[in-house]
């Protein structure tokens, strides 16, 4: 061998290592296929943890395995409009209100990038949706990587800090590592219930779109949720007659506040059904039933046949529903083998559904993909979702699989058929959330929080009640946390109020003696006709019996703990607290009036934080600071300090009259308002003896 030889061997050895690929911890180690964080999934959860990673410049990759972002409404809804609501015009400029009624922007400092900017329409059509997600990765340089589909997932001891991370292999077998895991692929698999004759039955996943295949046909849809009166609306013009069917009756989201139930876009066939035009809906099990299709071997039991059709009617339809213990020859689940024949003689009498059908359709949703984890992380499946969805921490972390989180609609286990975590208006908020944990736990960052003082307390809910869109939208499950330290607070947004337990290794803030204060949106517990008279309440001394979605207020006086949040009354997102508040619900729910809203505010943050709160002109501070050796908290920290708004005759009249502002001599010895105390009681508050609440 010559020197000249040296050359062609390490050529042939490179080509070896290229042929052969690298040793399997050199991609560990040295490729850019390892990140701090892998997000798995480019649908719009994937993308919003995605902003939010690269905000705060964290190591990430988004892997997706279509060539496109929000592939999923590529597809889905199958008729195409989308049933969250795009309110353009509110009559605010104010971006944060407006959040409110825009139920498809993902949250950014982009105040111009709105899902208004590629459609107007209050229900979009739902191409429009992947067209927004790709200006949103362009505009914001979002690091995605389109055609990898991800097969398994594995947990993996790691050497890091963390202690643990992820194996994820993809379709050709490369390995993706990470620390964290965020699972954002949503919910791609059909629901499918099996009974007897089910491959029987059509799949709303791939039925015809044009409604001139169903004419004049009978149609049964299994199924009464939006994606079964999707379908039946699309073909309500064509169709003979379609009638729905599942084991529990239609659920109004009007009447249920829950935007998951049935929307009134998609509710046509509640006209034609209670308006006796042929269609209609009917409850029963789905386990229990058999489809039985009419064969050819018909005409050898013609006998059986005239005796079940003695109306005489022709019958043009090919498909029966019974129940599968009626048949004479149940051949097992899932068969064709069954036949008309073995139809019982019931159908020929008042049964509801004794007439055949031309198509079955299974409208049953879908759930959360499983077996992509193996045994090692794999998340419990839910019981509250009926092992749909993975079982979840109040963290979105899953249970048992640390540093494995589940974002977006799979997320909606926590929530489930309660609030609108399993939508894009809701779970935009809990993904930024599950990021501020994240900064917390990995990088020691607290959650962010403002610090004010007592005085501007009261200003400051007043504004978060009238602005905020994430304890809006997540009513009941994101919270206002007000740490209470003496003369100031602080003050942490939209915080998980189910991890209130955990609330200071979540958030790395300590609660202090003087204890916390807890701001949600909840709706009344009270069964009430929606439409109905007297449904709601205007009166403020009733406002714990609000109907509507209201502010309330939770007064602790120490941090509950997972004992007291199991055991809180039922229907309470909250156990029960030292002292509770409720602000009367408001037609337009904008609570800023001085006497229903702002004054009983104000008396019960006095009780809770024994100080006065009263706002006064800067005459009477002055006053007060030369005859008091103690002046009021508003003065001594705003005209004290060089702040405060000079008064006028007019301006005491007004406030006077209105009974806002009490004369300066009624501070020594305010008045006491007999309603107040007697409102807190029956408002369900446990005041202890320590508290005076005659102020």
């Amino acid at each position: 061998m010559t020197v000249m030889d040296f050359p062609l061997l390490i050529f042939f050895a490179f080509l070896v290592m290229v042929v052969h690929g690298f040793p399997e911890d050199y991609h560990i180690h040295n490729s850019t296929r390892h990140h701090d964080y892998c997000v798995l999934g480019a649908g719009p959860a994937g993308l919003q943890m995605g902003y939010f990673l690269s905000k705060s410049q964290r190591d990430y990759i988004i892997l997706e395995r279509n060539s496109g972002p929000g592939s999923f409404f590529s597809i889905y809804p199958r008729h195409r409009k989308l049933i969250s609501i795009n309110k353009i015009y509110t009559g605010r400029q104010n971006r944060e209100f407006n959040l409110r009624h825009d139920w498809n922007s993902l949250l950014s400092d982009r105040p111009d990038l709105l899902f208004q900017r590629v459609s107007q329409e209050l229900y979009p059509d739902a191409d429009s949706f992947p067209i927004y997600l790709s200006m949103y990765v362009k505009e914001l340089g979002l690091k995605v990587q389109y055609g990898v589909d991800i097969g398994k997932i594995r947990a993996s001891e790691s050497e890091s800090p963390r202690g643990r991370g992820y194996i994820l292999v993809d379709q050709h077998g490369l390995d993706y590592t990470c620390s964290v895991l965020l699972v954002s692929t949503g919910m791609w698999d059909p629901q499918k219930v099996q009974f007897e004759g089910s491959d029987l039955v059509e799949g709303y996943e791939s039925i015809p779109l044009n409604p001139e295949e169903y004419k004049d046909q009978a149609v049964l849809i299994l199924g009464k949720g939006n994606s079964a009166f999707e379908t039946a609306q699309s073909i309500l013009g064509r169709a003979s007659r379609i009638h729905l069917y599942s084991p529990s009756p239609v659920r109004l989201a009007w009447q249920t506040h829950y935007v998951g139930d049935l929307r009134a876009v998609n509710n046509e066939l509640l006209d034609t059904y209670q308006l006796k035009s042929l269609d209609g809906l009917v409850e029963g099990g789905l386990e229990d039933i058999a489809i039985v299709k009419n064969g050819e071997d018909e005409r050898k039991h013609s006998g059986r046949k005239k005796q079940r059709c003695s109306s005489g009617k022709k019958r043009r339809g090919q498909f029966y529903l019974t129940l599968a213990e009626l048949l004479e020859h149940p051949d097992g689940k899932n068969s064709t083998k069954i036949t008309a024949a073995n139809l019982p003689v019931y159908h020929n009498d008042n049964f509801s559904l004794r007439q055949p059908y031309d198509r079955v359709i299974r409208c049953l949703g879908f759930r959360f993909n499983f077996s992509i984890f193996d045994g090692s992380a794999r998340p419990p499946s839910s019981e509250v979702t009926r092992g749909r969805l993975p079982g979840l921490t109040a963290w979105y972390e899953g249970q048992g699989t640390p540093g494995l989180f589940v974002l977006g609609t799979a997320s909606h286990s926590r929530d489930y058929r309660s609030s609108a975590g399993g939508f894009i208006h809701g779970f935009r908020y809990t993904v930024r959330a599950v990021h501020r944990v994240l900064e917390q736990r990995y990088h020691s960052n607290y959650w962010p929080s403002i610090k004010l003082s007592v005085s501007q307390l009261q200003s400051w809910l007043l504004r978060r009640v009238n602005e905020a869109s994430g304890p809006y939208q997540m009513f009941g499950v994101l919270g206002d946390i007000i740490l209470l330290r003496g003369s100031h607070c602080e003050y942490l947004e939209e915080f998980p109020i189910q991890a209130l337990p955990q609330f200071s290794s979540l958030s790395g803030h300590r609660v202090s003696k003087h204890g916390l204060l807890v701001l949600i949106l909840q709706y009344g517990l009270n069964p009430t006709d929606s439409l109905g008279p007297g449904r709601a309440e205007s009166e403020w001394t009733r406002a714990w019996r609000s109907n509507f979605l209201h502010p309330v207020l939770y007064y602790y006086d120490t941090l509950p703990s997972e004992k007291d949040l199991r055991h809180r009354p039922a229907g309470w997102p909250l156990p029960r607290p030292k002292a509770v508040h409720h602000m009367v619900e408001d037609f337009l729910t904008e609570w800023d009036g001085p006497i229903s809203h702002s004054q009983p505010l104000r008396r019960f943050l006095e009780h809770c934080l024994h100080t006065d709160l009263r706002a006064f002109y800067a005459e009477s501070c002055f006053r007060f600071s030369l005859t008091n050796r103690k002046p009021p908290l508003f003065c001594r920290q705003g005209y004290l300090r060089k702040h405060g708004v000079v008064g006028n005759s007019h301006l005491w009249q007004h406030a006077r009259e209105a009974g806002l502002m009490p004369s300066e001599q009624e501070y020594a010895s305010p008045d006491v308002d007999p309603s107040f105390p007697d409102y807190l009681t029956r408002a369900g508050a446990s005041v202890s003896s320590a508290i005076n609440v005659d102020f």
